[in-house]
Parts: C-alpha cells; structure tokens; sequence
C-alpha cells in the first residue's frame, strides 16, 4: 500500500538536487509531510504526484531565498556533500551512472547559474524522467514554457559540462598523488598533476580561516596556496578516499574522526582541472 514513507527516498533526491543542501532537502521533505498530514486522502489523486507537487513549490520558493543568501555568504558557496557508496542499484549500472552524474558536485555546481523554475523543470524531466504534461501542472504553468524552459536549460549547461570523465581508478589515483605532493612539498610533481587553467575553490563559510575568500586561478597560484596551507592541517589529520556525490574524493578528519575537510577534483585529459574543498563545518555533518 502507498504511504509517504513509499516516497521519501525520491523526494529527498529531487529535493537534493534542487537545493544542494542535505540539510535542508530533509526540512522540505518534512514539510511536505506535515502538509500531507492536513490533506485529506479522498483529495488525493495520485499520492506521487501530490507529494512531488509540494516539494518542488516548496522548493523554488526556498532556492529564491537562498539566492538572495548566498550573496552575502562569505567567500565560494559550494553544496553539501554526501557520501554516496550506497547510491543506486548495482543490479543496474546504466541507472547508476546517471545517478551519480546528477549529483556530483560540478553538476550541481552548474546548476547553481539556472533560475529555480529553470532548474525544476530542468532536473524534473531530465533526471526524473517526468513528462512536460505533468510537470506543467505541477508547476502552474503552461506545457509550452515548460518546453521553453528546458531547451534553456539544457543549452546553458551542456556549454559549461565537464567534456570528460575519467574511469573511477584514473580519478582515484590522481587523487592520492595530488595528496602525496602535497603532504611532501613535492612542486615539481604538483604542478605536473595540475592543467594550466585549474581553478580552486573553497568553501569555509567565513569558519575555517585557511579559506581563500575567492577562487584561485591558474596553475602556479594553485601550486603555490596548496602548499602554503599544509601547515595550517591539524597535526592528526589524517585522510581517505571515499565516494562522495557520486565520484572519488579526498575526506580528511581530525583524531576524534570528525570530518574536517571534502576535496573533490574534475580531471581532463589526465590533469586535474578543478579543485572544491568543502571546508565549512556546518556541510560536514553527514560526512
């Protein structure tokens, strides 16, 4: 029999990626439950697409406030990162792979520059797989600006994707030298495992002082602020490589195992390309 616990899982994924926010995907996943407690169930055509109507309103109504937020948020604003090992159905590696390419931090990264109406209709047909008819009515809005809205999207983010992806032990590897010549001062290595163009960016929140305020651009500044912050780590960090948002990524914790750092790089053509280090306290609670 259908309850909401039957759509819980779904609509913490929808709700994931429209906000880039665990924390506060689970507050709108509870939200809707909480209306859907004062609904009557006679009312109620279609449990899944009554839940999902919710969320998503709900939803766009909190990415316009959080865009207003994250003016002001001090320094990168990146999402929060979960741990994605269990992600999916192994029965079904096809399913798997878009899974993880719908969550991974570049994709909801890039879907940070669409609008919320944009980025609903986008993620709703695209990843969910929900028809223009049914999202229109969800949404309130025509099948046509439906349509038109999406072909936005879609253009928009297909310019800025990631051309490449690099098999999970190619990306595992450079991940471990890249924490190698960095924890030995090693230049010369850094810069060969770096592109020309890398860009770094971390989040700290305006919490953890070794945050740069900005991106840093280009292979020698990169170089040069990764090696200057080594020894700002605690002296017991220690890290590992887990699957975070869908791809290998660095997680160091502090002796008490407290997560105290999420480092995930985009690779290209054998070099790594981009750089986010979620470095925020407050986005580390679920690593």
């Amino acid at each position: 029999m259908e309850s909401f616990e039957t759509y819980r899982p779904s609509l913490f994924s929808i709700a994931y990626r429209l906000l880039g926010s665990a924390m506060d995907a689970e507050d709108l996943v509870q939200e809707t439950y909480l209306r859907y407690q004062t609904t009557p169930p006679s009312s109620i055509h279609s449990l899944k697409a009554y839940l999902t109507t919710i969320l998503v309103r709900l939803g766009m109504d909190q990415l316009q406030l959080a865009r207003r937020a994250r003016e002001v948020y001090v320094g990168p604003w990146l999402p929060e990162p979960i741990l994605t090992e269990e992600l999916g159905d192994p029965a079904h590696p096809d399913s798997r792979v878009e899974l993880e390419e719908s969550i991974s931090l570049a994709f909801l990264v890039l879907l940070e520059r669409l609008q919320p109406f944009e980025r609903a209709v986008f993620l709703l047909h695209e990843v969910f797989e929900y028809p223009f008819a049914e999202i229109a009515a969800m949404l309130g809005k025509s099948e046509v600006a439906c349509r038109s809205s999406f072909s936005r999207a879609k253009h928009h983010l297909r310019a800025h994707r990631p051309r490449f992806t690099p098999a999970p032990d190619q990306h595992r590897q450079l991940l471990a030298s890249f924490l190698a010549a960095v924890q030995g001062g090693d230049l010369h290595r850094l810069t060969q495992l770096l592109s020309e163009e890398v860009i770094l960016w971390t989040d700290g929140g305006g919490k953890t002082k070794t945050a740069a305020l900005r991106p840093i651009s280009g292979r020698e500044a990169v170089v040069r602020i990764s090696l200057k912050t080594r020894r700002f780590w605690p002296e017991s960090m220690r890290y590992e490589i887990r699957e975070v948002n869908g791809e290998p990524a660095l997680v160091g914790r502090a002796d008490n195992g407290q997560a105290w750092t999420v480092l995930a790089v985009e690779v290209e053509h054998g070099q790594i390309r981009a750089i986010r280090i979620i470095a925020n306290p407050d986005k580390l609670t679920r690593i």
